[in-house]
């Protein structure tokens, strides 16, 4: 799978096992390890989908162009800042952190590397999102790449 994206789900709980799924069945998409404190969970997720099993996010770092982070929230800047430290794009879920300030943590290591730091949003059921008249009522994706 040469040229493909390297990803890393970290944390593959009930949020990040779907990340795991839908990463492993991209074309340009290589998941490459998946990650969680529950070394049998990790393996579990890992055989599903073809990707190697870790115990700790610190070992996919010199792995991944990319990683998806769905660990619980009081978790996201200590797991999420090292990637962006080394300009590695993240995606982690909402909310994007427990307060103000480690948001804006996450986002001045995002800026300083230049790096992309994305939060993922599931709303298909949202009441804003029912109630909005400008994304209207049919289901939708929104897709992003990175070139590298």
């Amino acid at each position: 799978m040469s040229g493909a994206l390297r990803v890393a789900v970290i944390g593959v709980g009930h949020l990040g096992q779907h990340h795991a799924r839908l990463l492993a069945a991209m074309p340009d998409v290589q998941l490459v390890g998946v990650v969680d404190t529950n070394r049998a969970r990790a393996e579990q997720i890992a055989v599903l989908y073809g990707a190697q099993p870790f115990t700790a996010a610190s070992d996919v770092l010199d792995r991944v162009d990319a990683v998806s982070v769905a660990v619980p929230t009081v978790s996201h800047l200590a797991v999420a800042g090292p990637f962006l430290d080394r300009a590695i794009p993240v995606l982690v879920e909402k909310p994007m952190a427990v307060n103000l300030a480690e948001a804006d943590e996450l986002l001045a290591r995002a800026a300083r590397t230049d790096t992309l730091l994305a939060v993922g949003r599931h709303c298909r059921s949202s009441r804003a999102r029912a109630s909005s008249r400008c994304i209207g009522s049919a289901p939708f994706r929104i897709a992003a790449s990175i070139s590298m």
